[in-house]
């Protein structure tokens, strides 16, 4: 079973830009497909970004242009670079694994973004 521990939120202004880390540990996950997600207050958990072992990756169309996914195998770490920060962005995001074609799941416990107007 992987462990994940998301860092790097915080409160910036509209516009602005915060880099996410998503940090595993227990297996190495160059194996594993790992994503990014989030979920604002009264919301769903919804999708934002993955990336497959091989490197693919895939946005949603609210972040796509402004969010970067990307992976550091050797670290064991998966990062989230948003730029351009919206107020609608605003939430706490979560790092997920795959192993295979299941469900993401192993969440961290999140960590809160604010975009203030």
């Amino acid at each position: 079973q992987v462990q994940l521990v998301e860092s790097g939120g915080g409160l910036v202004q509209a516009g602005g830009s915060l880099r996410l880390s998503c940090a595993a540990s227990g297996r190495a996950i160059r194996t594993y497909a790992m994503g990014w997600f989030r979920q604002a207050p009264g919301k769903e958990r919804e999708f934002v970004a993955t990336i497959g072992w091989s490197g693919s990756t895939s946005y949603a169309d609210s972040v796509k242009g402004r969010f970067t996914i990307s992976r550091d195998n050797a670290k064991n770490t998966v990062y989230l670079q948003m730029n351009s920060l919206k107020p609608e962005d605003t939430a706490v995001y979560y790092c997920g694994a795959r192993s295979g074609t299941g469900d993401f799941g192993s969440w961290g416990q999140g960590t809160q973004v604010t975009v203030s107007s």
